[in-house]
C-alpha cells in the first residue's frame, strides 16, 4: 500500500530548512563579496570568490592570538567543570535522604531561573576587586555558572547506577574516592561527554563575560575581536562575516560530530 505523504509536516520541514540555509548562505555569500558586490546586492551570488577577505579577517582581528585565547580557556573550563561538577554531582546523588543534600541540590537548580543581567554588574565589581579579571577568573566563572545545569544532568543520570555496584566495590576494599573514580566516572562517559560539549560550545561563543571581565586586550576571545568591524559609520562586512565564519566553524565541526551525546545525555540526565 502507497503511503500518503503528510503535506502539512513535509511543508513546515521545508520552511524550518529554509530559515536555516538562508541565513548560512547570506553569510558564506558576503564573505566570498568584494564592497562593490554587496552594494549591488546582498543575495546574489558573489562574481568570484575572494577568499582574501579571509586573509584581511585574520589580520585585522589577530585571530590566531584570540584563537589561542579562546582554546586555551575553553579546554581548561571543560576539564574542571567535569571534574568538579560530576564530584558534587555524585555527592549530592547518593545522599539525597539527607535535607543538607537534598536542599543543596534545589539550591544549585534554582540558580538556573536567575536572569544574568541581575548580577552582572555586582559581579564585574566583584571580580574587579579580587583581581579576577583576567582568564583565570574567567575560567572559574565558568566552571561555577556552568554547575547549576550540569549537576542537574548529571545527579539524574547518578541515581539510575545502581548502588550494588558501589557496594561491590567498597567490600572489595575500595574508599570512596576509589569507587568514585574507578566505579562511577567511567560508567559516566556519555553525561561526561554531554557537559563537556555543552560547556565547550558555550564557553568558545560567549561573549558577554568576557565583554565584562577580560581587562587585558591581549586576552581578547574570538568572539570579542569581532568588535574589530562595528565602527561608527560604517562596517567592512565582508570582512566581519569572513571574521565569523573563522570563529564559528571549529564549533560546527564539534556540533556535527558530537551532536548525539548532547541529545541522547540530555534526555538520560533528565529522566529520573
Amino acid at each position: 500500500m502507497k503511503q500518503k505523504t503528510n503535506w502539512p509536516v513535509t511543508i513546515l520541514i521545508a520552511l524550518g530548512s529554509l530559515f536555516i540555509f538562508l541565513p548560512l548562505y547570506i553569510a558564506v555569500s558576503i564573505a566570498l563579496k568584494t564592497p562593490a558586490e554587496l552594494a549591488d546586492s546582498v543575495f546574489a551570488l558573489p562574481l568570484g570568490f575572494h577568499f582574501e577577505n579571509f586573509a584581511n579577517a585574520i589580520e585585522a582581528t589577530n585571530f590566531f592570538a584570540a584563537f589561542k585565547n579562546s582554546a586555551i580557556i575553553t579546554i581548561v573550563t571543560v576539564v574542571f567543570t567535569i571534574l568538579t561538577n560530576s564530584l558534587v554531582a555524585y555527592a549530592i546523588a547518593r545522599n539525597m535522604h539527607r535535607k543538607f543534600f537534598k536542599g543543596l541540590y534545589y539550591y544549585f537548580v534554582s540558580a538556573l531561573f536567575i536572569p544574568f543581567p541581575i548580577i552582572m554588574l555586582p559581579l564585574v565589581k566583584q571580580t574587579s576587586a579580587l583581581g579576577m579579571d583576567n582568564p583565570g577568573g574567567l575560567i572559574f566563572l565558568y566552571i561555577v555558572y556552568g554547575a547549576a545545569l550540569n549537576i542537574f544532568i548529571y545527579v539524574g543520570y547518578i541515581r539510575s547506577i545502581p548502588m550494588e555496584l558501589e557496594e561491590a566495590a567498597i567490600v572489595d576494599g575500595c574508599s570512596t574516592w576509589g569507587v568514585f573514580w574507578k566505579v562511577i566516572f567511567p560508567l559516566l562517559s556519555p553525561i561526561n561527554a554531554t557537559v563537556g560539549i555543552l560547556t565547550c560550545l558555550w564557553a568558545w561563543n560567549d561573549f558577554m563575560l568576557p565583554l565584562i571581565i577580560l581587562n587585558d586586550p591581549a586576552d581578547a576571545t574570538l568572539p570579542l575581536v569581532q568588535y574589530v568591524f562595528q565602527g561608527q559609520f560604517s562596517t567592512d562586512f565582508n570582512l566581519a562575516f569572513a571574521s565569523y565564519l573563522l570563529a564559528l566553524s571549529p564549533m560546527v565541526i564539534v556540533y556535527i560530530m558530537a551532536q548525539k551525546w548532547i541529545i541522547g545525555g540530555v534526555v538520560r540526565g533528565a529522566i529520573k
